[in-house]
């Protein structure tokens, strides 16, 4: 019986290849690069967040004030299609439950709450765009963001890069430790996240500074190579 066995696992072996060769040692390595390129164009979050006695009231006060923020945005030519509403939203605000007297259900305002997402092509009118929005009555930035139309050339660079990393560092294990390179029998890329610039905006001056920096295009790849060891 044993036997058999054995006779029946050696020909397993014969008829799969690749089974055979999952037993051969392999090296696994990992390598990432980046590519630096400038941004050509913001993202601007802002909106007004209101709060009167009666939702009607919050709602009637946000849209005048709204609607100041979106004649400054046309003003500091901002196209209408790169103009959305992002966020709108009516909540009932409760009383503060460590208040004396008051029932911690009990409703003392509504608060209305306007968003507005704004592309701002000219990556250098990014301050002058925020303070247009902020004097015509947004009280509330929430993001300044910065992209590229296309970055898939900066991307194809940081593959080839990543790649040239990972065959340069394979070269010096095989050398370092004394064994050879037989080829490539896996490859793979790393989800590439999207780019994330740094940047700086103050509101607290008259003309906002807002620097838009450098994107960081990124990419990751992993590849398994067979080995020969004596």
């Amino acid at each position: 019986m044993i036997r058999a066995l054995l006779a029946s696992t050696a020909l397993v072996l014969a008829a799969s290849p690749a089974l055979a060769e999952d037993l051969n040692p392999t090296l696994s390595l990992s390598a990432t690069a980046d590519v630096q390129v400038a941004p050509d164009y913001a993202t601007v979050q802002s909106g007004v967040v209101t709060r009167a006695a009666t939702a009607q009231l919050a709602v009637q006060a946000n849209g005048r004030a709204m609607t100041a923020v979106f004649e400054a945005l046309r003003r500091a030519e901002v196209s209408s299609d790169d103009i959305q509403t992002s966020q709108l939203s009516v909540t009932p605000v409760y009383a503060d439950r460590t208040e004396p007297n008051r029932n911690q259900y009990e409703i003392i305002a509504y608060e209305t709450r306007n968003t507005v997402t704004a592309k701002v092509r000219d990556t250098t009118r990014v301050g002058n765009v925020i303070d247009a929005m902020v004097s015509a009555g947004a009280n509330n930035i929430q993001d300044v963001s910065f992209g590229a139309e296309d970055t898939s050339v900066a991307m194809d660079q940081a593959r080839r890069d990543a790649i040239a990393s990972l065959l340069a560092r394979a070269r010096l294990f095989a050398d370092a430790a004394g064994f050879e390179l037989c080829g490539i029998t896996r490859m793979s890329e790393d989800f590439a996240r999207s780019p994330q610039p740094m940047m700086m905006a103050r509101l607290d001056s008259a003309s906002t500074p807002v620097a838009a920096g450098q994107l960081s295009i990124s990419a990751t790849v992993n590849a398994d190579f067979c080995i020969v060891t004596d």
